[in-house]
Order: C-alpha cells, then sequence, then structure tokens
C-alpha cells in the first residue's frame, strides 16, 4: 500500500474541520461523545504487524483499540488501480484532542518502518457507552 491512500488522503487533508459545535455530538445518556480514529494501513506480515501494534499502538492507547482485515483499492500515482488487504484500526477517544501527537507518531512510525507512503486517516465524533 505505499501508494494505497495518497490520493484519498489528499482530498480528505483538503477537507475543512468540524466546528467546535459539530465536534461532540449530542449524546442521549448513557452515552458520552467521543471521537473514533480509524487508521488504514497497507499490508505487512504478520510478526510485522504484530511488533508495530505491541511497540507503537499499544503503548500510546493501552485502554484498547480494535484491528479488522479488509481489502484496499486505490488510485497510483501512474494512474494505476491497485488492490492489496489492508488493516483497518480504530481507536475510540474521550480525550481529544490530545489524540492528535499519538496518532501521528503512529502513523509516522509505520510510513518509517515499513516504507509506506501514506496512512488513510478518519475521525468522527461518536457517541459511546461502555
Amino acid at each position: 500500500m505505499k501508494r494505497s491512500f495518497l490520493a484519498a488522503a489528499l482530498v480528505l487533508a483538503a477537507c475543512t474541520p468540524p466546528s467546535p459545535q459539530s465536534a461532540a455530538p449530542a449524546c442521549a445518556a448513557p452515552l458520552k461523545p467521543a471521537l473514533q480514529v480509524d487508521l488504514y494501513f497497507g499490508e505487512v506480515g504478520p510478526t510485522q504487524w504484530a511488533a508495530f501494534l505491541d511497540e507503537e499502538v499499544t503503548p500510546r492507547f493501552p485502554d484498547g483499540l480494535s484491528v479488522i482485515d479488509v481489502q484496499g483499492q486505490y488510485r497510483n500515482r501512474q494512474g494505476t488501480i491497485g488492490r492489496e488487504r489492508s488493516r483497518l484500526l480504530t481507536v475510540v477517544v474521550f480525550d481529544a484532542p490530545s489524540h492528535l501527537a499519538k496518532v501521528q507518531a503512529i502513523v509516522d512510525s509505520y510510513k518509517r518502518r515499513h516504507h509506506q507512503e501514506s496512512v488513510l486517516r478518519v475521525e468522527q465524533p461518536v457517541c459511546v457507552s461502555l
């Protein structure tokens, strides 16, 4: 996924961030406002992925996360459609915006360690009950 989500990431980077009023949804009790962070990673081997989770992700988000194997599709710089297995990492945070540096460190580390051009990042306000 070296170029997997570059185009999508550029499009999302152009989006205007939500206003403070729309950032926190009105949640009915017992739900509480939170932020869902989804990161889409290009394929690496299971040993490399486990090491990345243990060394980079879990120390930053020890309270929990989810990982789902997904199929990705993207258009590379040459205009060719590429397809590959990918991983979707989802973390729900209650301490926005303090999560920003942690998420960016994970993205930067993955790109550096696995020679990836991009990691697609999506954030959206949600209502959560634990």
